[in-house]
């Protein structure tokens, strides 16, 4: 898990949403794919389709049903490395819904927090080096061992894990 690549993720998600750019790519691994599909649970994001270096066919972002499935290309060995993951960006009243997402977790500090600590957290108190969630909308994202899940769901399911990322 690479926690760098994260982290330049969170940039460009925040820097494409201050551009109001509709549509953008980030590269696809698999931590990244089940954070992105977690942002778009949350609302974060509206689409999250996996494609190549071309951006994929509007009626895939949209989820209409595709005419023709012969322009999505097929995953190869020798294509591997341009595999890209498409995300869709929302606004509401022409303002990011998506305004500010950060890292907490670093490459050189990794941040672990059990469910207790994560109460804390979702209750508005500081647990340890991570500020607890005051702002209305604000989210909290977790790799755990059942996936990436928003702090509120770790609480409901009682299980802790690394933090990765604040989102507001």
């Amino acid at each position: 898990m690479s926690l760098v690549t994260l982290s330049h993720v969170c940039s460009h998600l925040q820097n494409a949403s201050r551009a109001r750019l509709g549509l953008t790519s980030v590269p696809s691994t698999n931590l990244i794919l089940t954070l992105m599909l977690s942002l778009q649970t949350s609302g974060f994001i509206s689409a999250v389709v996996r494609g190549g270096p071309e951006p994929p066919p509007p009626s895939l972002l949209l989820n209409l049903p595709a005419n023709n499935s012969s322009d999505i290309e097929p995953v190869t060995q020798s294509n591997i490395a341009t595999r890209r993951l498409w995300l869709g960006l929302k606004y509401w009243n022409s303002e990011p819904v998506l305004s500010k997402m950060g890292m907490v977790s670093r490459p050189t500090k990794r941040i672990w927090l059990d469910a207790g600590s994560l109460v804390k957290i979702v209750k508005g108190r500081r647990a340890g080096y991570v500020d607890g969630l005051t702002r209305p909308g604000e989210c909290l994202f977790v790799s755990t061992d059942r996936g990436v899940l928003e702090a509120r769901e770790c609480v409901e399911r009682k299980v802790g894990g690394m933090v990765l990322c604040r989102v507001l």
